[in-house]
């Protein structure tokens, strides 16, 4: 029951960062030194999963690159003697972590960018990232959701408290407390008006899912904003089987907003090992 495979969905266009999206995915904007999508990468690779499936759409051939190995790249590093540089640019890709990408002709939301990874998956539990949400903890995220996936063997689905007033900006889920991080799901919603809200924990971009999701995501009709919504799915599944929300450990930034993801910038920079310290004296000698 280990969690071997993850689906990024990373089709979006990105016309939140236009004009700096127009000719690279947003998620190849970089946070310091890495773009976001290896962030989330890393995340999933740390919490044990070795197949990263990739819903790309047009104008994402530079994440296939990204993950590709650059022969003339290692060649003119390995002759220049740079051989810290060089095992960054490998350590990108490790050996045994394989990269597959498939293609989803049609932006029909979320849920539909899930289901184009189902034949890849087949009939095992999955991990989902988003790599708009950057998650930072001193354990990886999804660490913690394998974790305590071995324990509940459900469906999982990270979550956090968001501000009434932006709870139509989430899934927000509603449920019975079972400890003091983990919620048994009663009901979720998309987007739903602070008014309707049935709580204010919202869904961040981590997922844990049974395969019995994708029949669910299928079944629904279109959604809010005429999209197959993963949240629709998720609470059709809650007829046949336990749905967990985890209050997770650490920080996310929602780097699929300008505010966030300069957020991100500088907190990630300040605790950066080498640039850190001249970044944080930058910083003090600014007018604010």
């Amino acid at each position: 029951m280990l969690i071997k495979k993850a689906i990024f969905p990373v089709a979006g266009l990105g016309t939140r960062f236009l004009p700096a999206t127009k000719a690279q995915p947003k998620e190849m904007l970089p946070v310091v030194d890495k773009p976001l999508i290896q962030y989330a990468v890393e995340e999933a690779y740390a919490a044990g999963v070795r197949e990263m499936i990739f819903v790309t759409g047009r104008h994402k051939r530079p994440i296939e690159d990204h993950f590709d190995m650059t022969f003339e790249l290692e060649v003119a590093l390995e002759q220049a003697g740079k051989a810290e540089l060089l095992e960054v640019v490998r350590s990108v890709k490790p050996n045994d972590m394989e990269c597959i990408y498939v293609r989803q002709a049609s932006a029909l939301g979320l849920g539909h960018a899930v289901l184009c990874g189902q034949r890849l998956v087949g009939n095992e539990p999955f991990a989902v990232l988003l790599a708009d949400d950057l998650m930072i903890g001193d354990k990886p995220v999804l660490k913690q959701m394998v974790e305590q996936f071995a324990e509940w063997r459900a469906s999982i689905i990270a979550v956090q408290e968001v501000p009434l007033e932006h709870t139509r900006r989430y899934g927000i889920v509603a449920g019975t407390p079972v400890n003091e991080r983990m919620l048994d799901i009663q009901r979720i919603v998309e987007k739903p008006d602070p008014a309707a809200a049935p709580s204010r924990l919202g869904v961040a971009g981590r997922y844990l899912l049974t395969p019995g999701v994708f029949h669910e995501i299928a079944a629904q009709p279109l959604g809010v904003g005429g999209e197959m919504q993963l949240t629709d799915g998720i609470a059709s599944l809650l007829r046949r089987e336990k749905v967990f929300a985890y209050r997770y450990e650490g920080r996310r930034y929602d780097c699929g907003s300008k505010e966030g993801f300069l957020e991100a910038n500088v907190e990630m920079a300040l605790a950066h090992p080498q640039l850190g310290a001249g970044f944080r004296d930058f910083l003090r000698g600014l007018e604010l």
